[in-house]
């Protein structure tokens, strides 16, 4: 015989050779030859030392056991005076009853939406976050959600959670803010065939997600083919002078002609324009000696309008001039003036008077 004493908080399993047979809580006890105890914290799991199911046919110590069995397709939370302890996978789990306060949460993993966790915190524990998936849809997006590849809803902005299983889970996301679209360096041909490079833009805004992830593949791959495709139908339509004239009107046509096009890919266009026409380098080479030409042929009609006008006005002044001696004496006396400026010193000798006598050196003799 010998004597074996169970603590406060612990709890013990007799076995004689080996073999299960009584459960003994607090207190002293007397075993007999070949009897051993195998003694258990109240406050642990209990890991059975032999099956369990040999275990639980003692009704006493099933009594005192919490008997968690986890199938395949879930998991069970476990909670500890109301915190979050640990995940149970799939297997039976043994807890001791009494000593402390737990609970159970049993969560089928074959869904998706996780409706078991009302706390968000609680989602972010690190034994949880393996067995759910996390998409985010930032605040200028939305998005589409695919569950095994058939539409379910469209998503606003936000943290989604799904539990992780063998469900195909998708999201598409696309930009809702205003975006704009370059079509950079676009060779086209004019009506008079002039070879040119075009940089054009758009704006626009996805307004159909629905219609923009669905019904179309590349929407936007499709919007720049159209854009493209306008942009070359309206400039084919007008020679390279008309175009550099109607830059504005041919982005306006093209905004007015594609709204239709663009319906369809779930988009609105707010805006077109033409930022530059680039002339190839031998278009370029003509266009600057045009220009020249031009500005020549300005600057010639110009001087002649200047030469007629001084023409014109040596001509009044001349008719002026012989219908009034007095006006001719004048002129007479400037331009002596203005000629004896220019002197530094002029000797006159004899009678007659000093205009006179000046008027006839520098007057050329007839």
């Amino acid at each position: 015989m010998k004597r074996v004493r169970i603590h406060t908080g612990k709890v013990g399993l007799v076995f004689k050779n080996g073999n299960y047979q009584k459960v003994i809580t607090e207190g002293i006890y007397w075993l007999g030859l070949r009897q051993k105890v195998v003694t258990y914290d109240l406050t642990e799991k209990f890991h059975a030392p032999v099956a369990s199911e040999i275990l639980l046919q003692d009704v006493a110590l099933t009594t005192m056991l919490e008997v968690i069995d986890v199938t395949d397709n879930e998991i069970v939370l476990m909670f500890e005076k109301g915190n979050f302890k640990t995940v149970l996978e799939a297997g039976q789990h043994l807890y001791w009853k009494g000593l402390i306060a737990r609970t159970f949460t049993r969560v089928d993993l074959s869904k998706t939406e996780i409706t078991e966790i009302k706390d968000k915190n609680l989602l972010g524990n690190y034994n949880l976050t393996k067995y759910i998936r996390i998409f985010e849809v930032f605040e200028y997006e939305k998005a589409i959600l695919l569950i095994d590849d058939k539409f379910e809803k469209i998503l606003d902005s936000g943290i989604y959670r799904f539990w992780r299983n063998a469900t195909s889970i998708k999201i598409s996301k696309v930009d809702m803010r205003q975006l704009q679209l370059e079509i950079a360096g676009q060779e086209l041909l004019t009506k008079d065939k002039a070879a040119i490079r075009i940089n054009f833009y758009t704006q626009y805004k996805v307004i159909d997600i629905k219609k923009a992830i669905l019904n179309n593949k590349d929407f936007e791959k499709q919007l720049y083919i159209a854009m493209q495709l306008k942009l070359r139908t309206f400039v084919g339509n007008y020679t390279l002078d008309e175009l550099l004239d109607n830059k504005e009107n041919i982005a306006n046509a093209v905004f007015e002609n594609i709204k239709d096009t663009v319906e369809n890919l779930g988009i609105k266009v707010l805006y077109c324009g033409i930022r530059d026409v680039i002339l190839t380098g031998e278009m370029k080479e003509i266009m600057n000696q045009v220009l020249i030409a031009q500005k020549k042929a300005q600057a010639n009609i110009i001087t002649r309008r200047e030469e007629t006008a001084s023409t014109r006005s040596l001509l009044n002044t001349a008719k002026l001039m012989e219908e009034n001696a007095m006006l001719y004496q004048l002129k007479e006396m400037e331009y002596v003036e203005k000629i004896a400026d220019k002197i530094g010193e002029i000797t006159v000798a004899g009678n007659g008077g000093v205009v006179t006598q000046l008027k006839d050196i520098f007057s050329v003799s007839k």
